[in-house]
């Protein structure tokens, strides 16, 4: 297991660009076997997105591993993991040493997050694109999927000039890992890798009229 966990930090991190020391720690800690559905585990040190539920996904190491290299996380730092799924980016934040939220809709994925996470983070339920106000500000959000929209109450969430990373759906169709601040109530960032993360519920387009 160990020499798996080294294979993809060799192979799917460094050689993408993720070399802070502190992050590939937090990888080389964390067993993921545990946050993937028994019948996946044969997937969980692939180069791949797994399925967790229906609609839902745990991304590739690369991508999240990307976004917290972009977003640098530090000790004591707030974060607000949205979607969180069965846990695992909640668990690499905590494991940089973040205050960590972990907020889920599912309450199957909730559970399994709790599982996982024990007292590295609080767990929490709720629309995802809610956000959590209760502990907000954050320094930063992770959006542990994709998202076509933002929407304002949660951008409302982060401090002034925090930073905001996960896959942005562009007008395209293409989703991009991005990270960037939040200023104004406004989010700009920079994408960084092309993916095709499932958009988490509540960040979809409204879809339009047609005549």
């Amino acid at each position: 297991m160990l020499a798996r966990r080294e294979a993809m930090i060799d192979s799917q991190l460094r050689t993408t660009g993720v070399n802070d020391a502190a992050v590939l720690a937090a990888f080389r800690s964390l067993d993921r076997t545990r946050f993937v559905p028994p019948a996946a585990a044969a997937l969980a040190y692939a180069d791949t997105a797994v399925a967790v539920a229906p609609g839902r996904t745990l991304p590739e190491p690369m991508i999240v591993g990307l976004l917290l290299t972009h977003l640098r996380t530090r000790p004591g730092e707030r974060v607000l993991v949205v979607g969180a799924a069965t846990g695992y980016t909640a668990a690499l934040a905590a494991a940089l040493g973040a205050e960590v939220t972990a907020l889920e809709a599912d309450p199957a994925l909730a559970a399994t997050a709790r599982a996982n996470l024990g007292a590295a983070a609080t767990v929490v339920e709720g629309p995802l694109a809610a956000g959590w106000p209760a502990r907000a500000p954050y320094d930063i959000v992770i959006l542990d999927g994709a998202a076509a929209v933002l929407p304002p109450e949660l951008l409302s969430q982060v401090v002034e000039g925090g930073r905001l990373g996960g896959v942005i759906v562009g007008d395209d169709g293409v989703g991009r890992a991005t990270a960037g601040r939040v200023a104004g109530g406004h989010f700009a960032g920079t994408g960084f890798a092309e993916t095709g993360a499932a958009v988490l519920p509540g960040f979809a387009r409204a879809a339009a009229f047609v005549f």
